[in-house]
């Protein structure tokens, strides 16, 4: 039986949800032998293929965020799939175990096959799993992992539980620019099934907001949305631009 990695920590209270914030709010795993066995593989073969010296420029390139291990993309991928091959489909619980495990480890591959994992198996998941998808919005933040977790995670949780939306409702006056920024994005992919009012409310809201991550953000939604229904785009962003930024129209009108 594969032993407990260091990056999981103790199971819960059997009644917890999966996912469910203790604490000073840092969600603790649910037990999940999956999730066990996953981070046991993880562990052996992606340190196996490091490149210390891709490790070093691909660290320089995110500005430090996290360290990293040097593995290009291609082969992360022919690892993950090794890694999952024969494994079990997974339940809400072991996404949840295999997510907040793999972020607890500090190489930036970890978190990627984390977010790869939640992306295939989201439909597995419900509301009970957004306070661990937040915590990994907000821990060791930026965009190369933010962006899809916003609109392939959170945006299936949203698009499976519409009341979900109440809390992007709340997200998107969260002082963590992260969680706003999620929260603009979390519609990328919902096409005609775009709640309007919340797309141009949320960028209303955030249109003055001095960060450089959220003001993109406000144009790459609407840019997206323009693909949608571009008349509806420009109608807005022509009576707002007043009020967005330079750099939000220039994304919200890019493809024009």
């Amino acid at each position: 039986m594969a032993q407990q990695h260091p990056g999981a920590a103790a199971a819960p209270d059997a009644s917890a949800a999966p996912g469910a914030a203790v604490g000073a709010g840092v969600p603790v795993a649910p037990a999940s032998p999956l999730a066990d066995t996953v981070l046991d593989r993880l562990t052996a073969a992606y340190p196996a293929a490091a490149d210390p010296e891709r490790a070093a420029r691909s660290a320089a390139y995110l500005r430090g965020v996290a360290p990293f291990l040097g593995i290009p993309a291609p082969r992360r991928r022919e690892l993950s799939r090794a890694v999952l091959a024969g494994t079990a489909r997974p339940a809400e619980a072991d996404c949840v175990a295999i997510a907040l495990g793999c972020w607890r480890l500090p190489e930036r591959e970890y978190h990627y096959f984390a977010v790869d994992y939640l992306r295939r198996h989201v439909r597995r998941c419900s509301s009970g799993s957004l306070p661990a998808v937040r915590h990994l919005v907000v821990t060791t933040s930026w965009w190369d992992t933010v962006d899809a977790l916003a609109a392939h995670v959170v945006g299936g949780l949203v698009a499976a539980d519409p009341a979900l939306a109440g809390a992007m409702d709340e997200w998107i006056e969260d002082d963590d620019l992260w969680v706003a920024r999620t929260a603009l994005l979390h519609q990328l992919r919902f096409k005609d099934a775009t709640d309007t009012g919340r797309l141009f409310g949320y960028c209303l809201r955030r249109a003055g907001h001095r960060d450089f991550f959220v003001r993109k953000a406000v144009g790459w939604c609407l840019r997206e949305y323009a693909k949608t229904d571009p008349r509806a785009v420009r109608a807005f962003v022509d009576a707002h631009r007043a009020e967005l930024s330079p750099l939000s129209v220039r994304e919200a009108l890019k493809h024009f």
